[in-house]
């Protein structure tokens, strides 16, 4: 408590003394870290493998990328998606292997076997006999077959299923993708247009410390008022400083989410401009979502595995039923053979298996259950995603009105400000203020309009639009 009062006190002198040391330094609280290229991605559950990618090869010279061309270079070279595309592979030799268990069997095993044995060695006869030579052939055609059985005609059901999930959490991860290159850019653009106004406000700093220092030297000025616009100058130029480092480590998160290459230069062409969306309710947008949501089709989608999964495990108390046959030439020597064959059924009729079956279902329940809840609890977060991303629509379209008339007005209050100080009416302390003011202005209508686009970005993930909700959502630059 003492602590914060000493830092209230030292905040007052501040103020008092260089106010344009301390609202500076209040507003390079308000720009937000630019942070490790690599980090997690808003709105991805913390999937790292978004953030990253397998790296494109370096081309020559510097390259323009708009939205949409992000877009379509991060479904092809970012991380996430390709171990997603992968994961798809892998469910279906899952599948292939579950269904290898219903489908026919067929093996040739031809063998030639030849020996030479003595009885007496093993103990079979006492008295001294000859050797025997002995040779053996034998070729066949095996086959198999499971003409019923409920275990394995239910696992291959939930493994079909699996496969359908893999495919719909693809599809997901395409639009995480949409959305990581969409907040990665709308960064980086926010940036950008950080640099160009601490620019800006340099250059104008820079004009009223010179016309300061001409009147502190013609004497129509005390030495504070150049001590004051000197240090506004400095503030301001180590906000520069900042602002373009800060956009540099934008640009290597871009980079390393849509997969250039290392040392790649590039340009972001679509700037960050206003363009006002379409009123949506949260019925519609609630319908929309819940029929194009990916991920809540790949939920859907491993209840129905699981179902199946229970039931293949309930088949472990039912007979099962296979066929098995072989046809072949067999002899002494091959010269020789005749036809052999086998041909058998089989009815397996479990009886008493140690609780085993009794064991897999109660985790294919458990299984089950958990998937249900968390189908219910992802249409739950859906609903909260999609309510969440209207409001901050909402709220950010009417901070970028109020922030553009903030900025009109603060321009206005600067120029009035600059003239007043040019006659000697007013002091420096009036003009630095009215920086700080043009500054802040500009700072909150930078984060206002990032704010409103990428809440467009996450309206698009929310309603499962993803690459759709890019063209529909940002139709110019």
């Amino acid at each position: 408590m003492r602590f914060w009062f000493r830092l209230r006190h030292v905040w007052v002198a501040l103020a008092i003394l260089f106010p344009g040391a301390a609202v500076s330094f209040a507003q390079t609280a308000i720009v937000s870290s630019a942070g490790v290229p690599g980090q997690a991605i808003p709105g991805t559950s913390g999937q790292d493998p978004f953030a990253g990618s397998v790296p494109a090869k370096l081309v020559p010279g510097r390259i323009s990328i708009s939205l949409q061309d992000a877009v379509d270079r991060g479904l092809k070279q970012n991380l996430g998606l390709l171990l997603s595309h992968a994961d798809i592979r892998a469910a279906r030799g899952e599948r292939w292997q579950q269904l290898s268990a219903l489908l026919p069997q067929v093996a040739v095993a031809p063998y030639v076997s030849a020996a030479k044995l003595n009885f007496s060695e093993i103990g079979f006869l006492t008295a001294p006999v000859p050797t025997v030579n002995y040779s053996y052939f034998d070729s066949r055609l095996y086959a198999s077959l499971s003409l019923f059985d409920w275990k394995a005609i239910n696992n291959v059901r939930a493994a079909g299923q699996n496969v359908i999930s893999k495919e719909y959490t693809y599809k997901d991860a395409r639009d995480l993708v949409v959305l990581a290159v969409g907040y990665t850019y709308l960064q980086a653009i926010a940036a950008e247009a950080r640099v160009e106004t601490a620019q800006a406000q340099v250059n104008t700093a820079h004009s009223i410390y010179d016309q300061a220092a001409d009147q502190v030297k013609a004497g129509t000025s005390p030495a504070i008022d150049g001590l004051r616009a000197k240090v506004e100058l400095q503030t301001r130029q180590q906000q520069l400083i900042q602002a373009a480092n800060d956009l540099a480590i934008r640009k290597l998160t871009v980079a390393r989410v849509l997969g250039l290459a290392s040392g790649q230069e590039f340009e972001l062409t679509d700037k960050s401009l206003y363009q006002p969306l379409e009123a949506m309710t949260v019925e519609e947008a609630l319908k929309r979502a819940y029929a194009a949501r990916s991920d809540y089709r790949a939920a859907a989608a491993e209840v129905r595995a699981a179902e199946f999964s229970r039931k293949a495990a309930s088949a472990g108390y039912l007979p099962s039923l296979s066929f098995d046959a072989n046809y072949g030439a067999a002899a002494q020597h091959p010269s020789t053979a005749t036809s052999v064959y086998d041909v058998r059924g089989t009815l397996t009729i479990p009886i008493f298996l140690g609780g085993r079956v009794h064991g897999d279902v109660l985790q294919a329940e458990a299984q089950l259950e958990q998937s249900r809840m968390r189908l219910e609890n992802l249409r739950a977060q859906i609903d909260a995603e999609v309510r969440t991303a209207l409001l901050n629509l909402q709220s950010s379209a009417q901070q970028v009105a109020v922030a553009l008339s903030n900025i009109e007005l603060a321009d206005q209050t600067l120029a009035q400000s600059t003239d007043r100080f040019i006659a000697g009416v007013t002091d420096s302390v009036e003009v630095v203020q009215s920086q700080e003011a043009v500054a802040s202005a500009h700072e909150q209508y930078i984060s206002s309009l990032y704010s409103y686009n990428y809440a467009k970005i996450f309206l698009a993930r929310s309603l499962g639009l993803g690459e759709e909700g890019v063209r529909e959502f940002f139709k110019g630059k």
